[in-house]
This record gives C-alpha cells, structure tokens and sequence, in this order.
C-alpha cells in the first residue's frame, strides 16, 4: 500500500502548504526556498509514476492519489499567486481557465470511471502540465530572478498554458459526451 511511489504522492501533497507559507517569507530568500520546494514536488510528480510503471508497484491509492496531489499543487499555487499580486489583473483570466478545467476534467473522469471508462492523458495534456509547471516556477521566483523578474515569462507561459488548457479540455469533454450518448446517460 504504502511504497516508495505512493509516499513520493504523499510528499508532493504535503509540499503544497510549505510552498504556499514560504510565498509569505521576504524576497528574495522567500521566492527561492519556494521554487526550491516547488521543483521537488513537481519532480516527485514525475518520478512517482515512473517507478510505479519500472517496479511495477501501480496501485489503487496511487492512481487516486496522483491526479488530487496535482491538482492541490497547481490550484494551491494559482490562489497563492493571485494573493501575493505575482498573478494580477488580465493574468487571473488564464489562472481561472486552468482552475475551471481541472475541475471540469476531475468531474468527467470520475463520471466516466462510474460507466468504467477510461480516460487516457494525451501527449498534448502532457505538454500543457509542462508548460504550466514551467509557468508556476517562473512565476514564484517572479521579482526575485536571477537576472531580471521572471514574472513576465510565467505570465507568458500562463497564457499558453491556458491556450492548450483550452483545447485538451475540450477534447476530454468531447470524449466524455461521446461516452454519455453510447450509454444512455446523457438523456
């Protein structure tokens, strides 16, 4: 039950609020202990998986797991950013795309796992998650950057972000409605 990819889930859900608190610690030593934290969880979001597949230790609480711990890390930080003005004015818009569909998919996937379907990630999903963890990270370093604010490149990757949020939500809700026609449940 509890094995070395489960626990790395558990981690990324518990970095959540450390992240969060450490947005409140003065720049730039604030910024940079929460990238830091930040760039754990997101690693752990990719090594949970792999060694669930490569030690073939998948389970029932990683599955359910696994998407609510992502989903706690990029709402969590979204909310956090609009509080601490890194995510202001037009740039909400993005951020509330983002938060819609997450939870517009996590409602479709959990109606569709009632009539057992499954709903695979797409290739395009992966490079939208990708785009917006890059977002984030720029984001929460913002003013602090190494050269210049980065916030101006998060806002920019937050709007693409959001762009490909758009298109692989659709193609989620498209698939969900075909599912709901063949069984009936859509009448």
């Amino acid at each position: 039950m509890f094995n070395l990819p489960n626990i790395l889930t558990l981690s990324r859900i518990a970095a959540v609020p450390v992240v969060i608190a450490l947005l409140y610690v003065a720049p730039p030593l604030g910024n940079w202990l929460a990238f830091s934290v930040y760039v754990l969880a997101a690693v752990t979001d990719f090594l949970d998986g792999y060694l669930a597949r490569a030690w073939s230790q998948q389970s029932a609480l990683g599955r359910f797991m696994d998407p609510i711990a992502d989903k706690l890390l990029v709402g969590g930080l979204l909310l956090a950013l609009v509080a601490v003005d890194r995510i202001a004015g037009w740039t909400v818009l993005p951020a509330l795309v983002i938060l819609g569909r997450e939870i517009l998919v996590s409602g479709l996937r959990e109606f569709l796992a009632e009539l057992r379907v499954s709903v695979p990630v797409s290739t395009l999903a992966k490079w939208k998650t990708t785009i917006q963890i890059l977002a984030l990270g720029f984001l929460i370093v913002g003013p602090a950057g190494p050269v210049a604010d980065t916030t101006d490149v998060g806002v920019f990757l937050l709007w693409g972000a959001a762009a490909l949020t758009m298109i692989t939500g659709y193609d989620y809700f498209r698939a969900g409605i075909k599912h709901m026609k063949e069984t009936g449940a859509g009448a």
